[in-house]
């Protein structure tokens, strides 16, 4: 799996603030979060969206950051430190077979999985501890990179989806990826 994972240093440029300028977090995030949300971030990277879902959330909110990457919650530490919203964000290192998010059962709000389920090597299980962590008619917006992760990939991951019991409810726009708005049943 090492070799499908972003590496860290990449995470460094993926944070960078010009990305906003052809993905804005705000945009991207803001229809679905509101203030005192527990909102799942799988991926978060160096917080790129996470440090949007933290100001979003407020401070009656959390954000659970969950990375494989040791170097990747770092940065993410220091920057959500940096932003004054560390106190928002609850930052968890994965396991390599396991998001490990089992004390969340229906607990969230939101999930967040952005550029992250290609690089896993069993997306239906990540879509079954996703749909777990979720409360009833909660959702998870999926977005996939579209120059990695081709549409019939991506239908593949949507049938891992349905199978865990997260229907399709939405197809929302972001630029360069696939995506879709994915409800607990």
């Amino acid at each position: 799996m090492a070799e499908r994972v972003c590496p860290w240093w990449l995470g460094y440029l993926l944070a960078s603030p010009l990305r906003g300028l052809v993905q804005d977090p705000v945009k991207i995030l803001a229809p679905y979060i509101r203030e005192g949300m527990t909102v799942l971030e799988p991926g978060p990277g160096m917080g790129f969206f996470t440090l949007e879902l933290a100001r979003l959330v407020g401070p009656s909110g959390r954000v659970v950051a969950v990375d494989l990457q040791p170097r990747m919650l770092k940065g993410l530490k220091r920057r959500t430190a940096r932003n004054g919203l560390l106190e928002r964000v609850d930052v968890r290192l994965a396991a390599r077979d396991s998001i490990g998010v089992t004390d969340l059962a229906g607990t969230v709000d939101f999930a967040l999985a952005f550029a992250i389920v290609h690089e896993l090597p069993a997306a239906n299980l990540f879509f079954i501890e996703v749909a777990e962590a979720l409360k009833p008619g909660a959702c998870l917006l999926l977005a996939e990179p579209a120059g990695h992760v081709n549409a019939a990939q991506f239908e593949d991951e949507l049938q891992a989806a349905r199978q865990a019991g997260l229907e399709l409810a939405d197809r929302p726009s972001i630029r360069r990826s696939r995506t879709a708005l994915l409800k607990k049943i």
